[in-house]
């Protein structure tokens, strides 16, 4: 027993879901089974939808990622006047800001304001101009949220159903708070209290964030977008925006326990809300993400034009260990 309360996975080969499983129930001590319609959170892999989004924008001519944060948002300041002055849209997806790691995650995490959060930025130290530096970030990050908005004058949540969720065919994904009322079919949160797996009321952390970790999605949502990500559904996402979330912008030095299951390898990088791993002579397009009570995993080869999505709502090791699991089967 893998000790996991509910899960779903999908795996895309060659143009085709070829496979997707969901495992166990919504919640622990109750009958409803997970399906590939039920909703999860996705935590961090939000932020390859960001930066999926963001290039479309730029390729809609909206704004370019070189476009200094400055213009596009009033009264922007940071600590340092050259990183306030130089600080660029791809620094914000890509974590080269120059800020300390997780700068006032322990604001996201208390439920303030996006907007509060960003007008105190300028008390956060500085480690180096951007570009420099890999320092990853939630806040800085979400500024993609008020900038898209500034720009095309339509809410983030909106941007990404118009231009990723609908065209696609994601029929259950959305962003921001789920209404239960509306739609019940909702994979709920679990802690493990060292005996059992609990069940926690839903709760809205991290949702002040979209960008950087708003996103809700069903499996079936993810083996539309996966299809869509390597490449086969041209007309609605061009071969320009996936070049540019797969060009490396920084290299990552990422802690043991990040890659700890994946055989060793050097080359990892950061991209816009994308790792870029260079394993085994492939490269590996990959995110994960771990909010209260929910993991998400997300990888994709675009050479051997095959993917694997993974969601459960009850964190345990196993999530780390499906993707490179995988990738190693597939790749021997």
């Amino acid at each position: 027993s893998t000790q996991t309360v509910g899960a779903a996975y999908t795996i895309v080969h060659r143009g085709e879901i070829v496979y997707t499983g969901t495992h166990g129930v919504r919640e622990y001590g109750k009958q409803a089974k997970v399906d590939e319609h039920t909703l999860f959170r996705l935590a961090s892999v939000s932020k390859g939808f960001a930066g999926v989004l963001a290039s479309m924008l730029e390729q809609d001519g909206a704004f370019s990622l070189d476009d200094r944060v400055v213009d596009h948002y009033a009264g922007f300041q940071l600590k340092d006047s050259v990183n306030t002055a130089d600080l660029t849209i791809r620094n914000l997806l890509s974590h080269t800001s120059g800020l300390v790691p997780y700068a006032f995650d322990n604001l996201v995490e208390a439920d303030q304001d996006l907007y509060t959060i960003i007008d105190r930025l300028d008390e956060v130290n500085i480690s180096a101009p951007p570009g420099e530096l890999y320092g990853y970030q939630n806040v800085l990050f979400s500024m993609l949220d008020p900038i898209a908005k500034k720009v095309t004058g339509i809410p983030y949540q909106v941007l990404l159903e118009q231009k990723i969720f609908q065209p696609l065919g994601m029929t259950d994904a959305s962003a921001g708070p789920v209404d239960r009322k509306q739609n019940p079919n909702f994979a709920n949160p679990h802690v493990n209290n060292g005996r059992a797996y609990v069940a926690l009321q839903s709760h809205n952390g991290y949702y002040n964030v979209l960008p950087a970790a708003g996103v809700n999605a069903s499996i079936s949502d993810m083996g539309q977008w996966l299809l869509a990500l390597l490449g086969n559904k041209p007309e609605q996402m061009s071969d320009s925006v996936l070049s540019a979330i797969s060009t490396p912008l920084i290299y990552t030095p990422l802690k043991w326990r990040y890659t700890r299951y994946w055989k060793p390898f050097r080359e990892r990088y950061y991209s816009l809300g994308w790792r870029i791993y260079n394993y085994q002579g492939r490269q590996i397009m990959y995110h994960g993400g771990y909010i209260r009570g929910y993991r998400a995993e997300i990888a994709f080869c675009p050479s051997e034009d095959l993917g694997i999505a993974f969601m459960q709502n009850s964190p345990n090791g196993l999530a780390s260990r499906v993707v490179p699991t995988f990738m190693d089967l597939f790749l021997e």
